[in-house]
Order: structure tokens, then C-alpha cells, then sequence
């Protein structure tokens, strides 16, 4: 029968921007446990499926601002530093489980088990990948088994800023953030939350950026399911009861299906059909198998329960045993076990992959291809034993004779659309709207973005041959109002998972911008608090504050 069509995920990896504030629970703790719990063990297991001959595919997003935190010495010495905190703890778990009065077998054996989890997560770190995450990325994009798309630079909420210069600007940063740690223009880009309106392809055409990717109901026209409609499980993109969504209108199906990438129209009155943008919808059915509170894989019994932490050292002892009791009646977590459930729920996946495409070529003739996007830190960090899953599902696929793995941009090539779509504006928020990120307790935050945005493009626009002290603090105040663009602020004040770190961020960042603003208005540029503001922050040296003009 052949090749029936194409698969691939789509991993979008994000950390909120948090060098030097501090540790637990909103500091650079984020980006530690994400690199322990998730980006070392998925290089691992594409490391190992590389070494055993296994010719895979894999679409990975990386935003600039994560990339750039990567990318620090600094944050990579603390790094360090928290492996040895983890592997200290866990030893003096295995002290703690062989007294007389708290004696346990098998929770000593957990604690070894994860002291050396973590000694190889170290080793690997420094041996393996020679303490350069983004290096060890990098060569694997470059012989060819990944695509890394990029992102807005700050992850900023796109279709929510009120200025063109300022997405422009978001764009253009990220972009040369990437060049600059990866080698290459990127092909493919990952909209901050899925967040689309008309127009954004405009930027992303002028950038040479090819394809983006949606949610999908902003392609087929129909209500927002899946992680959009809640439901979901985990603690990513949970919004707390108090809040009440707006009521969804009902919209007409189209002929149009998540099997197939289309380019995105061009409604500009002198522009060609389309922009030369392509978007690729997210296919529910595969992502309800992860994402979903009832169906989900992570939910399972034998896997390890995220929300139950051990009081002596933080590590996790206990399986989900059953989503409807208590904590404290979870049974102990059991690694063989969930082995096994990784097993059989790879084997389910590829499977369903499998299926899918041989339907829809048999219905439709065409040549389908399922795209599963998720957060990069659901593996790993919540679904611990999803890094596992993931390299099991590629080399299950790998030996299917009807399903080619690939990567965005290299099946946009293969593969042009063939028809053009007017996309709907949306996210893959609640809802499917702004919601999460513009509501009403929110909502003060978008008219200081947006006065400091035109500020900005003022600023753009008046100093065109600025002195030394002026470049410098032009472009410090850009990084400042990047950084407070930052679509983290509002989701976390919305989520309720970090109200007052955020709102502390957002203020001084806002601070920040003002005070080198209005130095630079008053014609006394502060070079010294902008060389201040830099070495608190270090990210996107090669910032031009240029890129804050509204392009033609």
C-alpha cells in the first residue's frame, strides 16, 4: 500500500522569563525543573533513537526568551547547583527510610532509585552535552531529525498588542535570537497561544517565516474542543471557576479539516491571493489522548501522581491510584509499572496515527498528515512518564510503511496546500477567545503596553542617528517593553498560579521603560541604569531598537 500520509508533533517548550529572581516557587526553579524533568531527558531519548538507527521526525518550538535562559552561563552554573540540591535530598530521603521509626522499604528504594535519575540527568548535562542545551538541539536540527520553529521573542500576546511596529518588533527579535543561537532563518513559527488575527501573516511573510500553526477550530470554523473547551488535565492552562466565559456563537462548519495545511489569505485590497503563509491545524482526536481529563494517558493509575510531594525532600512517592480519591490515600508509585502502561499506550498512539491516515486517504484520496501539538513541559514534568512515551510512539511509527514522520516546514514543501483559508481569529485558550488574557482582572495591563509602545515607536522614529549612551538606553528601554509584553504576566495573574509574582514582573518592567524613556525625552540618556537594567536581564544583545518602526 505504501505511504498513506505524514505525522508529526509539535513541541512548543516555554519558560517564563526568570533570571535572577530567585528560587522557589516563581524563580529560576522554573527553568531548572524543566531542564531536569523534560528538555534533558527528551535530548536524551532523541539521542538514543539517533545512536540506535531510528529515522525520526520531530517538530520543536523553542521560544527566544526560553532559548536565551537556555543559553545563560549563569542560569546553567544554578542549574547545577539544583541538580546537587535534588541528589543531596534524595539520599537523605534513603537515610530517613531506613530508620527504626520511619523504616520502608520500597520508598528507600524510590529515593535511590531517583538519586541516580538525577546523577545521570547531571552527568549527561555535563558529559553528553557538554553543558550546552541549545548546542545539543542545534546538531540535531542540523543532521536533520528536528525542525526547530521559533516564536515570538518574549512570547508576547500578539493579536492583543496595539501597535504593528510592536508585533514587528516581537518577530524581528526572535528571529535574530534564533540566528544567533541556532545557525539558520527559521522556517516555522509558533504564535504565542495559538493567538491569530488577520493581518499577523503580513509579518510573518516579511520575516520569511512559512508556517504557523492553529488550534482546530480556527480552521474548521466549528466550537473550541479539547484543551480550548477545558477539560483538561494537569496544571497548564487551568483557569479557576470564579471566572465566567464569554457564550461562543455557534459557527457553520467548512469543508476544511486539520489533515491538510492551506495558505492563509491575503485580505489586503492590492495583495495576491494569499500571503505565501501556510497554517496547520492541531488534530483534537490525538491530542484528546493526552490532554483529556477522562481519556487522557496521563491519568493513569500506575503513572506518578504530580500533585503529592514528599515533606521531607519534594520528590515524588506516589501513583495517580485513582483520580477520584484523596492524596493522601494515593498507593506508592511503582517504575516497572508504568513501563509497562508506557508501552501500551505508545503502541495505542501510533496505532490511532495510523488509523487516522488510512481513513482519510481512503475517504478522501489525499495524502493527510496529523499534527500533535502540546507544551514541551507536559512530558516530563507533569506526565513523567511522557519523554518515554514520546520516543516510544517515534520508533513505533518509524517501522510503519504507511506513515512518513516529518517536520512542518519540510511537509509544507513536500506537500504545498492547495487551497487558500480566511483564518478565523482565536487562541487555544478557554474558550478559544482572548479570554484568559484580557479579561477583568487583566484588563489594566494593556493601555500601559500599549502608551509604551508608541512610545517606543516614537523613539524608533526620532533617533536616527542617535549618540552611544542613546543607542544604548533605546535599546535597553526595547528590552524592557518586550519583556513587559510578556503573555506570562496576564496568564498567570488569570490562572491564579502566580498572581503577585506576576503583577511584581509587569510593574518593573513598566518602571524600568519609563525611567530610560523619559531620560531619552528629556535629553539626558541614562546609560548607566540602562547598563544596569542589562546586567540584570542579559537577553537579546543584538537588540536593535529599530525594529519598533511600523514597517511599510
Amino acid at each position: 500500500m505504501g505511504v498513506l500520509g505524514a505525522f508529526t508533533f509539535v513541541l512548543h517548550s516555554h519558560i517564563p522569563y526568570a533570571r535572577l529572581a530567585g528560587r522557589w516557587p516563581h524563580g529560576e526553579e522554573w527553568i531548572h525543573e524543566a531542564a531536569s524533568e523534560t528538555y534533558i531527558p527528551l535530548l536524551q531519548t532523541l539521542y538514543d533513537l539517533k545512536e540506535d538507527g531510528v529515522n525520526f521526525r520531530l517538530t520543536l518550538g523553542l521560544t527566544p526568551v526560553l532559548a536565551e535562559q537556555l543559553a545563560d552561563p549563569l542560569v546553567l552554573e544554578h542549574f547545577t547547583q539544583y541538580l546537587d540540591s535534588r541528589i543531596t535530598a534524595a539520599q537523605q530521603d534513603m537515610i530517613y527510610f531506613e530508620r527504626p521509626e520511619t523504616a520502608d522499604g520500597h520508598l528507600r528504594y524510590l529515593a535511590n532509585w531517583y538519586k541516580e535519575s538525577y546523577e545521570k540527568i547531571k552527568t549527561d548535562f555535563e558529559v553528553r552535552f557538554n553543558r550546552d542545551l541549545i548546542g545539543a538541539f542545534r546538531r540535531l536540527q542540523d543532521e536533520g531529525y528536528i525542525e526547530i520553529i521559533t516564536s515570538a521573542a518574549t512570547h508576547a500576546y500578539l493579536p492583543l498588542l496595539g501597535h504593528d511596529s510592536a508585533i514587528n518588533a516581537q518577530i524581528k527579535a526572535g528571529i535574530s535570537s534564533y540566528k544567533r543561537l541556532l545557525g539558520r532563518q527559521p522556517t516555522g513559527i509558533w504564535l504565542p497561544e495559538c493567538a491569530y488575527r488577520p493581518g499577523i501573516e503580513h509579518f510573518l511573510a516579511a520575516n520569511d517565516l512559512k508556517v504557523f500553526f492553529s488550534e482546530a477550530h480556527t480552521i474548521t470554523g466549528g466550537k473550541p474542543v479539547g484543551v480550548a473547551a477545558g477539560g483538561i488535565i494537569g496544571p497548564y492552562h487551568t483557569i479557576q471557576e470564579r471566572y465566567v466565559m464569554p457564550p461562543q456563537r455557534d459557527a457553520p462548519e467548512r469543508p476544511t479539516s486539520t489533515f491538510l495545511p492551506y495558505y492563509v489569505s491575503d485580505t489586503r485590497p492590492d495583495a495576491e491571493q494569499h500571503s505565501g503563509v501556510a497554517v496547520i491545524g492541531r488534530n483534537n482526536r490525538s491530542g484528546t489522548q493526552v490532554w483529556s481529563a477522562e481519556v487522557g494517558y496521563p491519568g493513569d493509575e500506575d503513572y506518578r501522581e504530580f500533585y503529592r510531594k514528599a515533606g521531607t525532600s519534594g520528590l515524588y512517592y506516589w501513583r495517580v491510584t485513582d483520580k477520584k480519591i484523596g492524596l493522601g490515600m494515593k498507593d506508592t508509585y511503582h517504575p516497572d509499572w508504568a513501563a509497562y502502561k508506557t508501552d501500551q499506550h505508545a503502541e495505542h498512539f501510533a496505532h490511532l496515527i495510523g488509523d487516522m491516515l488510512r481513513d482519510f486517504h481512503n475517504s478522501t484520496g489525499k495524502y493527510g498528515l496529523v499534527l500533535s501539538s502540546y507544551n514541551t513541559e507536559l512530558f516530563g514534568h507533569w506526565w513523567y512518564e511522557g519523554v518515554s512515551w514520546l520516543g516510544k510512539v517515534l520508533r513505533h511509527l518509524a517501522q510503519d510503511p504507511n506513515v512518513e514522520l516529518t517536520t512542518a516546514s519540510r511537509h509544507v514543501v513536500q506537500h504545498p496546500p492547495e487551497e487558500v483559508l480566511s483564518l478565523s481569529e482565536g487562541s487555544w485558550g478557554a474558550g478559544g477567545t482572548h479570554f484568559t488574557w484580557d479579561n477583568h482582572e487583566t484588563h489594566w495591563m494593556w493601555q500601559p503596553i500599549h502608551e509604551a509602545e508608541a512610545r517606543m515607536e516614537s523613539f524608533a522614529t526620532r533617533f536616527t542617528e542617535p549618540s552611544n549612551d542613546e543607542q544604548i538606553t533605546l535599546n535597553q528601554a526595547a528590552r524592557e517593553l518586550l519583556l513587559l509584553q510578556s503573555s506570562d504576566w496576564p496568564f498567570l495573574i488569570t490562572s491564579g498560579q502566580a498572581r503577585e509574582y506576576a503583577i511584581q514582573r509587569f510593574n518593573q518592567h513598566l518602571e524600568r521603560f519609563e525611567k530610560l524613556a523619559d531620560s531619552l525625552d528629556q535629553g539626558k540618556p541614562k546609560r548607566d541604569l540602562a547598563d544596569e537594567y542589562w546586567e540584570l536581564d542579559k537577553i537579546f544583545p543584538d537588540m536593535d531598537y529599530r525594529w519598533f518602526i511600523t514597517p511599510s
